[in-house]
């Protein structure tokens, strides 16, 4: 059986409107005290540990806990880049039915192939009616959040995955444009490694499947690459090869103690000036801000070399596990995520955009109002290695096969693996 993406874009149906018709009040009726908002205990599960991240989702928490200060918040976070730590953690939690209050989550098909499907979490549709998030959110963005008529978890921002960071000053010092086609990349690369400079940071193995994706993007174009995921663009076409081939090229000028290094310590490496470049997504200007490093002064950004025009999208969420501890609290943060002001509190931290349309442009820096007008001119295709492109059990295929190639380097036997996994 042929496993192609299976379209999970439900269109969402507003069934009915229930009309409730309210008694009069009587004259001699007491006032009533407003209902108590909810107290107890809140885990809020995430993998947001880096600097950026961390302080973004700290300014979220403070709005709950003004709004909610009768609920006391448990932190938890399980470091690790693209979550890959943490939902391993998760998985096992799940499985043995102690779910955390609510969890980060990537949208679209992590969450739902995981466990929407295993009926493990409970619809927020309820939510998106209540708080009128259908006015806020963009459709496309509420399709990829469906599953059979239901929405399963509330997006607090919007990342890129196809961003090229630069280290501005050597750039300038040794003349160089951020390279707009991969051939420009491997020129600047070229020029960067006879100064002695390492030109691509790379760091453990979730970032070479992010640099693989963006690779693949870049050579293949917006179309081809989204076809590797419905079944029309072949895994053993010639244009794939090429790909293939390019990814190989690239390896050849990144750190050699890539595979001991966290994301936010490869992106530190452009800090240092050990590396002049880094493909990562928007997460690492959070980074590179909690540093003390300024958009357009220290380092500049420019599309991942071939994908201008286009914008490799995920998004994080929070959803409702089923049973989860102390649901009314639950509601009340999921609430706090959907809202302008968490979003316009998380976002110009964290490095990212905001879900909803209505944001506060003031309250964002260069980058993010440049990304924010990318999101809503340019191609939009779905990240692999952020849960938005493929199945979970393609995704972790593809790992494995990045994972292998980057031992042997055989392009061969590494188109071969890709093309094998898209058939299972």
């Amino acid at each position: 059986m042929s496993r192609k993406l299976c379209p999970l874009l439900a269109l969402l149906l507003i069934v009915a409107m229930i009309l409730v018709a309210c008694r009069p009040a009587t004259p001699t009726a007491a006032p009533t005290e407003a209902p108590a908002g909810p107290s107890g205990e809140l885990e809020i599960f995430s993998w947001w540990t880096a600097g950026g991240e961390a302080e973004g989702l700290e300014a979220m928490l403070e709005i709950f806990k003004e709004q909610y200060p009768d609920v006391e918040v448990v932190n938890a976070t399980v470091a690790g880049g693209a979550g890959v730590d943490a939902r391993a953690v998760l998985a096992t939690r799940m499985q043995g039915g102690d779910p955390p209050g609510s969890f980060q989550v990537h949208a679209g098909h992590e969450l739902i192939d995981t466990y929407v499907v295993a009926g493990q979490m409970e619809p927020v549709t309820f939510l998106y009616e209540q708080e009128r998030w259908l006015d806020v959110y963009p459709s496309d963005l509420i399709e990829i959040l469906s599953y059979e008529g239901e929405i399963w978890s509330v997006p607090v921002n919007i990342h890129r995955a196809n961003v090229l960071w630069y280290n501005r000053a050597i750039f300038e010092e040794h003349n160089l444009e951020p390279p707009a086609t991969m051939e420009e990349f491997f020129d600047v690369a070229e020029t960067l490694e006879a100064a002695g400079i390492t030109p691509l940071a790379l760091g453990e193995t979730w970032t070479e499947v992010h640099l693989f994706e963006t690779v693949l993007l870049g050579t293949l174009g917006p179309d081809a690459y989204a076809g590797l995921w419905t079944g029309e663009t072949d895994w053993s076409s010639p244009e794939v090869t090429e790909a293939l081939n390019n990814f190989d090229r690239v390896l050849n000028y990144v750190n050699e103690d890539y595979a001991a290094l966290s994301w936010d310590q490869a992106t530190q490496l452009v800090i240092d000036g050990t590396a002049a470049m880094n493909i990562m997504g928007d997460w690492a200007e959070g980074y590179f801000k909690a540093q003390g490093w300024t958009p357009g002064v220290e380092f500049g950004w420019a599309p991942a070399p071939g994908s201008a025009g286009v914008f490799d999208a995920l998004s994080d969420s929070f959803g409702l596990p089923k049973n989860a501890p102390n649901r009314d609290a639950v509601v009340a943060w999921l609430k706090i995520c959907g809202s302008r002001e968490g979003q316009d509190a998380f976002n110009p931290i964290k490095g990212s955009i905001p879900a909803r349309t209505d944001a506060d442009r003031s309250l964002y820096d260069e980058y993010l109002q440049s990304a924010m007008d990318d999101f809503a001119s340019d191609a939009i295709v779905g990240s692999l290695m952020h849960g938005a492109a493929a199945a979970p059990s393609w995704q972790q295929d593809i790992i494995d096969a990045v994972s292998l190639f980057i031992a042997n380097r055989d392009v061969t036997v590494f188109q071969e693996e890709l093309s094998a996994a898209a058939e299972q």
